[in-house]
C-alpha cells in the first residue's frame, strides 16, 4: 500500500479539490473553517487583508477579528470571507489578464496636460 501526502503553501490550489484550500489548512482541530479579514481604516475608504483567523461561523469571525485586530479601534468596518470561497488567477494567465490594458495610454493619467495651477497631483 503507497500513501502520497502533499504539503499545501498558503496561496496553492489543489487540483483534486478544484479550488480552495487544502483541508489540514483550512481547519483547525475543533473543524472550523479559516476566515480571511479585511478592516477600513478611519482614514481609508477601501478594506485592506488584516489576516487570517478560524471560527466557527461568520458571526464569531466577525467577532474575533474585532478583537484581534482593531484593538486600538482602528477600524469602522470589518469582512470576513471563508478562505474556500476565494479563488485566484493564475499567475501564468498575467499576460492575457493584463495586457489589454496597454493599448488604451487615454487610461494614463500621463496622456492629459494639467495646467500649473494644479499642483501635487
Amino acid at each position: 500500500m503507497q500513501c502520497s501526502i502533499r504539503k499545501f503553501y498558503y496561496g496553492d490550489i489543489p487540483e483534486e479539490q478544484g479550488g480552495g484550500a487544502a483541508p489540514s489548512e483550512s481547519m483547525n482541530e475543533h473543524g472550523w473553517p479559516l476566515w480571511e479579514v479585511f478592516i477600513r481604516s478611519k482614514q481609508g475608504l477601501d478594506h485592506k487583508h488584516a489576516g487570517s483567523l478560524h471560527a466557527a461561523d461568520a458571526r464569531m469571525a466577525i467577532e474575533n477579528a474585532r478583537d484581534v485586530y482593531t484593538r486600538r479601534q482602528e477600524g469602522i468596518s470589518i469582512w470576513v470571507v471563508e478562505s474556500k470561497n476565494i479563488h485566484a488567477s493564475d499567475p501564468g494567465d498575467a499576460e492575457s489578464l493584463f495586457e489589454p490594458a496597454a493599448d488604451k495610454i487615454y487610461r494614463h493619467p500621463t496622456f492629459y496636460d494639467l495646467p500649473d495651477e494644479v499642483k501635487h497631483m
